[in-house]
């Protein structure tokens, strides 16, 4: 298994590069990859930031790339769930860090549009300090 960072994923989803996007697409189609979600997290980020792609359009990047069969996700659970709460509104970013503190009692933030947008999902355990 080989792990691969995250411009190779951008390549691979954009294809905008026609000599490293065909390493990209070589190797990822080639090979058993590893993902971390670090880089599905810097990914999404590249996706919207550099590429201008909307939340639909990186949720369905990044759920068709999680599902390919040579691709193995670090946390395949906590990618998903930060994608369905990507999908309901919220930053991919605060959906992976709630989801990993899953089993905290809360999650304190100053970020109060992460708070609104977590009460409207019922999330209520995302509070301000």
């Amino acid at each position: 298994m080989l792990a691969i960072d995250t411009n190779l994923v951008v390549r691979y989803l954009t294809g905008d590069h026609s000599q490293q996007s065909a390493k990209a697409k070589a190797v990822i189609d080639g090979e058993e990859v590893f993902v971390c979600t670090t880089v599905m997290l810097e990914t999404e980020w590249v996706l919207r930031s550099a590429y201008g792609f909307d939340a639909n359009r990186v949720c369905k990047a990044l759920r068709g790339f999680g599902g390919l069969p040579n691709v193995v996700l670090e946390d395949p659970g906590l990618v998903a769930f930060a994608l369905d709460r990507m999908d309901d509104g919220m930053d991919f970013a605060d959906s992976l860090h709630l989801g990993r503190a899953a089993s905290c009692d809360a999650f304190l933030t100053f970020d109060q549009r992460f708070v609104r947008s977590a009460k409207a999902m019922g999330l209520a355990k995302v509070r301000l300090p």
